[in-house]
């Protein structure tokens, strides 16, 4: 049986629990993608993502932008990641 881990929503809402070794290459690539100062939008952090697993050769099993979401989430919920508004979309960056 392969380790789990229970994703925790930033409000408190109930989210999956996923596989352990995909939470571990989501968290490593969304933190080697986010900086601290210029933050980005989901869009590109999909992007910046599957671009991070392409050049490290890294074959993802599943759709990248629905686990992707709730790592986000996760990293949210446990204060690594921010997310700030501006004008009318969220960007996303390193704490």
């Amino acid at each position: 049986m392969k380790a789990k881990i229970q994703l925790i929503h930033p409000l408190g809402k109930k989210l999956a629990s996923i596989d352990a070794e995909k939470y571990g290459l989501l968290k490593k690539a969304i933190l080697a993608s986010l900086n601290k100062k210029k933050g980005m939008t989901h869009t590109e952090l999909v992007s910046k993502v599957n671009s991070y697993f392409s050049i490290k050769e890294i074959s993802f099993n599943g759709s990248v932008e629905w686990y992707l979401e709730g790592v986000k989430l996760d990293l949210e919920a446990t204060g690594l990641i921010d997310r700030i508004k501006e004008g009318n979309k969220f960007l996303f960056l390193i704490k």
